[in-house]
């Protein structure tokens, strides 16, 4: 089983890791002929591009003039330390034993506008570059266009190093939109998390996110590898719900 969720707009490159395991992201190369593209970019023409504040603005232009390559320890971090939105507070990536590093390294993908796919450990630099941005390059006007169908050949690769042939979809619509559903070589399950409010289940965005940590961490610590097995998910009172479910579209529910 690979499961695949998004990366997070929040980062943490103050803290050190408490890891020294990493590995270079596969698509570093493509990851560059973006950068070159984003290195000409003025604060004021990243404001624009990505809807941001001046503040933010300014901070993304340095941040894309002072990112380069090789990636060390020194001056990078590992992907899944480096992001702090609410799908990695449900993660709690800072908290996995040693014996857990491995699987983790072979289960879990973060699509990333800028990286493509990348493994838990790979190290990333700081950067903002959402999926869904109409970033002009050679490849067309946007992200999508740019990355093709390389990411879902990328993905297939892994999945056929596997001896599970599913893909547990965690992503958000924006990022998931860079695979190509009917040539990923696996069954695709997306689960749905619902919060009962008002009187009825609803899908609540920050829960819903923390949740997809949440199942991610779950899948990590049992070491899922059949989707059935999932319906034992039961972290912070979660539960599956059986009548609002379907095969590929698992529900999970909870009523506090």
């Amino acid at each position: 089983m690979i499961v695949v969720v998004s990366p997070s707009k929040s980062l943490d490159f103050e803290n050190k890791s408490p890891f020294e395991i990493y590995s270079e992201p596969e698509m570093l190369l493509e990851s560059e002929k973006l950068m070159k593209v984003l290195k000409k970019k003025s604060p004021n023409k990243l404001m624009d591009l990505m809807s941001i504040s001046e503040s933010l603005g300014q901070l993304n232009f340095e941040r894309n003039q002072t990112w380069e390559t090789p990636f060390t320890l020194e001056n990078s971090k590992q992907a899944v330390m480096a992001f702090t939105g609410d799908v990695y507070s449900g993660l709690e990536a800072n908290t996995l034993k040693n014996s857990q590093l491995e699987f983790t390294q072979n289960t879990l993908r973060i699509l990333s506008g800028l990286y493509g796919i990348l493994k838990p450990f790979d190290l990333i630099q700081p950067y903002r570059l959402e999926m869904g941005t109409t970033l002009k390059t050679t490849r067309g006007t946007n992200l999508y266009k740019f990355w093709g169908n390389r990411v879902t050949q990328k993905l297939n690769q892994d999945l056929e190093r596997g001896s599970s042939k599913t893909l547990l979809n965690l992503a958000s619509n924006e990022y998931f939109k860079v695979l190509s559903p009917k040539k990923v070589e696996a069954e695709i399950i997306t689960p749905s998390f619902l919060d009962f409010h008002n009187g009825e289940f609803k899908m609540i965005s920050f829960f819903a996110k923390k949740a997809r940590g949440l199942m991610s961490r779950f899948v990590i610590d049992h070491e899922i590898q059949n989707h059935n097995d999932l319906r034992g998910f039961d972290y912070e009172g979660y539960f599956f719900n059986e009548p609002l479910s379907k095969d590929s579209k698992p529900v999970f529910t909870r009523k506090k």
